[in-house]
């Protein structure tokens, strides 16, 4: 395939390695031989089981930052793929593998973009660096936030960070997500007493008890959101209770339920309001909170004019700023101040199967981080062509 783009056959051959979470599967070392010899100074950072490795090129600030991972999902049922996961395939101007568009479409586009940029601009001003775990699509505690952590404690500072997550929705470049909402989640269990449904005053039933709580609870305006985030929304994700039998009466019933919220609320405010709730209504329970992350907002500033204008100059088109969708690693990254966004390529078969990019879009992609680096690292410097 000697006719294929760098930033395609690159992609490729890092889609031909079964990373699933939280396996790197050696694509670590295939991002560090293409920019060891670009004068990237390579750490490698393992935290429990999983490889995480910082790369920076350049002593002084800025710092700018390609954030990203190299981990997959599970590829779900084989048969159900056209192609093999983990043989990428290319069918009518798509790329297919498992992680095309999540995220190795976009790690290719960082490493090409890279180099082009440095052979051009070996001279940049500031430093230009690359952020890369293989713990971000399973429980994400040993990979971003770590190396986060690792680089606070010797004050190594991001002035701007683009994370590669699919951000686009019709056509690349039309969405850049520059903020993420919280993510609050819990585990409660109402306390019953179990007992034979014909005796009811012999039992006390936790369904029965909590059904004025969840229906004040789902109907609870939390806040109405702001010009850059929709108002924080509640959901009940599941319900469980019961031993499968009509005849009895359950003891317990154990609810899950999820908040996204927006910068108009807290964390705090939302677990206080939520228990105030239980104990209004007088229900005997335990719960159990799980922070997956807070909202995060990059409103302005030189990382969102960069974008914009990297777009505009190469793909020819205006791109919307949202908030919207789930959690990314920008959320570990953004609360030390840094500006933040994410860009990548359409994100419509993400964790699907037969998942797929367009297959041009990875070169279009890579000339728009090449724009961006060139917006941001250069004083002056004559403008390219991407």
């Amino acid at each position: 395939m000697s006719d294929l783009s760098p930033t395609l056959q690159f992609a490729m051959d890092l889609l031909r390695r079964p990373s699933v979470t939280p396996e790197d599967a050696e694509c670590q070392e295939m991002i560090i031989s293409r920019l060891e010899p670009l004068g990237f100074k390579v750490e490698r950072l393992r935290f429990g089981e999983v490889d995480n490795i910082w790369l920076r090129r350049g002593t002084e600030g800025p710092v700018f930052a390609f954030a990203g991972h190299t981990d997959v999902v599970p590829t779900g049922p084989l048969e159900q793929w056209h192609t093999n996961p983990f043989q990428p395939e290319i069918h009518d101007g798509n790329l297919y593998g498992r992680g095309a568009a999540d995220m190795k479409g976009s790690l290719a586009a960082f490493i090409t973009a890279c180099e082009r940029f440095v052979q051009l601009h070996p001279d940049h001003k500031g430093s230009i660096a690359l952020l890369i775990t293989a713990d971000e699509e399973g429980p994400a505690i040993n990979g971003t936030q770590k190396v986060v952590e690792h680089l606070q404690q010797r004050n190594e500072h991001i002035d701007w960070c683009l994370v590669g997550e699919p951000s686009s929705t019709d056509q690349l470049g039309d969405v850049v997500k520059n903020g993420r909402r919280g993510s609050l989640g819990a585990d409660l269990w109402i306390k019953g007493v179990q007992g034979h449904v014909a005796y009811p005053h012999l039992a006390k039933n936790p369904i029965h008890h909590g059904l004025a709580f969840l229906q004040e609870i789902a109907t609870t305006e939390w806040d109405q959101g702001n010009d850059f985030f929709p108002p924080t929304s509640f959901q009940i994700s599941n319900i469980q209770s019961g031993t499968g039998a009509t005849n009895v009466i359950p003891g317990e019933a154990h609810i899950m339920f999820n908040f996204r919220f927006s910068t108009e609320t807290t964390d705090t405010e939302l677990r206080s309001h939520v228990e105030a709730l239980l104990d209004k209504h007088g229900l005997d329970y335990e719960i159990k909170w799980r922070l997956f992350g807070l909202p995060f907002l990059t409103s302005s500033g030189k990382l969102i004019d960069a974008t914009v204008n990297a777009i505009r100059d190469v793909m020819k088109i205006e791109t919307q700023l949202s908030t919207s969708g789930g959690t990314s690693d920008g959320r570990y990254i953004a609360p030390t101040g840094t500006e933040v966004i994410e860009l990548g390529p359409c994100n419509a078969t993400i964790h699907k199967v037969n998942e797929c990019v367009r297959a041009s879009d990875l070169d279009h992609l890579s000339n728009v981080y090449q724009k961006l680096l060139h917006n941001l690292l250069l004083d002056g410097a004559p403008d390219i062509n991407a």
